[in-house]
């Protein structure tokens, strides 16, 4: 008898149909700006990257992630930014100039070492000298090579801006040019107008 009652019970619960409403719905969800979307991924790789600390005179580990190389879709505009697994906190966040030099760190064949004026990974922006390394020589090389020719396009694109005002000052001198010519003919025009006038009356 009990064992029928036991039966009838888990019966009763099975078709039982449960329904909680829930305490907090979730509203929509919210996209996140990374400021990256108007960016083209040139170069992503794997690796480590490492700040010397003055103070102490010794490096400290700054993340892992995939450092990326960047280039902004309408000024062509190369950076160099990392983010760190999991968290995506950026550890690294700058231009890359033509003054920076990757240096071969001691005792090393897979890492770089190299100067920033302005890092902009905190807030104000920072002087730093990191090191990247990776998981070996052949990535650290490919990592050289790309950033070296990040390097050479932004390089040409400062000395094209730099050449934009000459250009424009250029063509001022030519359009004023135009103008003088156009003024000093318009004298001669006017002036052989009057000579003829004076004949013309002359004659009468």
């Amino acid at each position: 008898m009990a064992s029928t009652e036991q039966e009838s019970v888990f019966t009763k619960e099975e078709e039982t149909d449960v329904h909680f409403e829930p305490v907090i719905k979730l509203t929509e969800q919210v996209d996140t700006k990374t400021m990256e979307e108007d960016e083209d991924v040139l170069f992503r790789m794997r690796a480590k990257l490492f700040r010397f600390d003055i103070s102490s005179s010794e490096w400290k580990e700054r993340g892992t992630g995939d450092v990326r190389l960047l280039a902004h879709k309408e000024t062509k505009k190369v950076r160099l930014v990392m983010r760190r697994d999991k968290t995506l906190k950026v550890c690294a966040n700058h231009a890359i100039t033509s003054d920076m030099r990757l240096q071969p760190n001691i005792g090393s064949d897979r890492s770089w070492v190299w100067k920033v004026a302005a890092d902009y990974a905190e807030s104000p922006p920072t002087a730093e000298t990191l090191a990247i390394r990776f998981a070996n020589s052949e990535n650290a090389g490919q990592f050289k090579e790309k950033f070296e020719g990040a390097q050479k396009a932004n390089a040409s694109l400062s000395a094209a801006a730099e050449a934009e005002p000459a250009k424009v000052e250029e063509l001022v001198k030519v359009e004023e040019k135009v103008e003088k010519a156009s003024e000093e003919k318009k004298e001669q025009t006017e002036e052989v107008e009057e000579e003829k006038k004076d004949e013309d009356k002359k004659e009468d």
